[in-house]
């Protein structure tokens, strides 16, 4: 396996998927690993939440010959925002992960509940908020139910008939930041490329945070909505602290695979013929 390279790479322009109602969907193709190879398109997408999307979405989602998709979110969350649209042929992968101690959900409901600012800035605000988050991203890598689904991401994706798959959460930003970032690591992606696919959510999302966050301040919700821009946004601090955990736990990337992620060469050749060009 190609370990991570350090050395800036050139980002190809954000390949958005166009949909209305999922503006963080992506597709992964076109980036080129170390040893050359370029990543196919439309064979591995990545996507905030799916509930909201309109036909024309769907439409455009059919017409991408889409397979598979893999929802990574809570059953709280699929409760409260809805299951995924979807059109006949897709088949829809639940592999739920949530974690209680850093329940970002959890935390803004909570803070949401209760207007009381003093309370709001309690629990979020003096480094609070981002310290869930980096502890969130730890615990992508230290809990063993946690590596299970990111690697059932990945078992899918190397199947024959697995792609096009898309996987995605509710912002598409952290579960699905993790996934993303460990499939490119695998194939051979520099790290600086990884870094830069994840922070487009910032990018994508811009719009939908400002418009989220004035809304809690006009309707009463938050007097200091950007309390929660920690939560919100991709910082590269989160995914530097899911590397360091992997760095601390395993001597190097391709040990994380066979022993954290329990994978092995067969379901890396299997990415490597579904998603790289030949």
């Amino acid at each position: 396996m190609t370990e991570p390279q350090t050395e800036t790479a050139a980002i190809p322009a954000a390949r958005s998927l166009g949909l209305l109602g999922a503006v963080n969907a992506r597709d992964l193709g076109g980036y080129r690993t170390a040893e050359g190879s370029l990543l196919r398109a439309g064979v591995a997408l990545r996507s905030d939440g799916l509930s909201r999307l309109t036909d024309e979405d769907l439409t455009r989602l059919a017409g991408l010959g889409l397979r598979r998709i893999v929802d990574l979110r809570s059953p709280a969350e699929v409760r409260e925002a809805g299951a995924d649209r979807i059109v006949d042929g897709m088949a829809v992968h639940q592999m739920p992960v949530f974690a209680t101690d850093f329940d970002v959900h959890a935390t803004l409901r909570e803070a949401l509940a209760d207007r009381d600012p003093g309370k709001q800035r309690a629990l979020l605000g003096g480094g609070r908020a981002d310290a869930m988050m980096t502890g969130l991203y730890r615990w992508f890598v230290t809990d063993r139910i946690a590596r299970e689904r990111f690697a059932g991401v990945l078992r899918l994706l190397a199947d024959p008939d697995g792609a096009p798959l898309l996987f995605h959460c509710s912002a598409g930003k952290d579960r699905t930041g993790w996934t993303a970032a460990v499939l490119l690591t695998a194939l051979g992606v520099d790290r600086e490329t990884v870094v830069t696919d994840y922070l487009l959510t910032n990018e994508r999302s811009a719009a939908v945070v400002t418009t989220v966050l004035e809304g809690f301040r006009t309707r009463g919700l938050m007097d200091e909505p950007e309390l929660l821009l920690p939560v919100f946004r991709a910082e590269r601090s989160y995914l530097e602290a899911a590397f360091e955990e992997v760095e601390t736990g395993w001597p190097d990337f391709g040990a994380f695979w066979a022993d954290g992620l329990g994978l092995d060469e067969a379901v890396l050749a299997g990415l490597r013929a579904n998603l790289l060009a030949p």
